[in-house]
């Protein structure tokens, strides 16, 4: 079965949020809201992979002008190791060139070594030297 990739849109947001929901944890920054804002802002950056009319992989991405984030990368367990996730990141990384992006970052939980292993396989290199800090405004 063909799996074909194309721009994220915010009528896949259910499915979307659907398939996050099963792969990682998620937070309020997630809602339809913020995700559509995100789309408006930066709608040549996020992908999905669909087999048939079903979302089965997927990225988030945007910039705020210097440098790029990937916000989340998640593919449906049953998807998995056909190279989808690279896939995307690859598109997301060409479109962050396209628009002069020269750098992007990604964050990785702690205890995900799976993604850990992912990213530095595809050369990534973790910035040891530095400590992330947030807050829920």
């Amino acid at each position: 079965m063909s799996i074909e990739l194309s721009a994220m849109s915010a009528q896949d947001y259910d499915q979307v949020w659907a398939l996050w929901n099963r792969c990682e944890g998620l937070s309020q920054c997630d809602s339809r809201s913020q995700v559509e804002h995100l789309l408006q802002c930066h709608p040549e950056l996020s992908f999905v992979a669909r087999r048939q009319q079903e979302v089965v992989a997927t990225i988030l991405a945007g910039h705020d002008g210097r440098r790029g984030y990937l916000y989340h990368l998640a593919v449906d367990p049953t998807c998995r190791k056909q190279g989808l996730a690279r896939q995307l990141v690859d598109r997301c990384l060409e479109q962050l060139a396209v628009v002069g992006i020269p750098r992007c970052s990604v964050f990785v939980y702690q205890e995900n070594e799976e993604a850990s292993q992912f990213w530095n396989a595809l050369g990534w290199r973790q910035r040891a030297e530095l400590k992330v800090f947030a807050v829920d405004l």
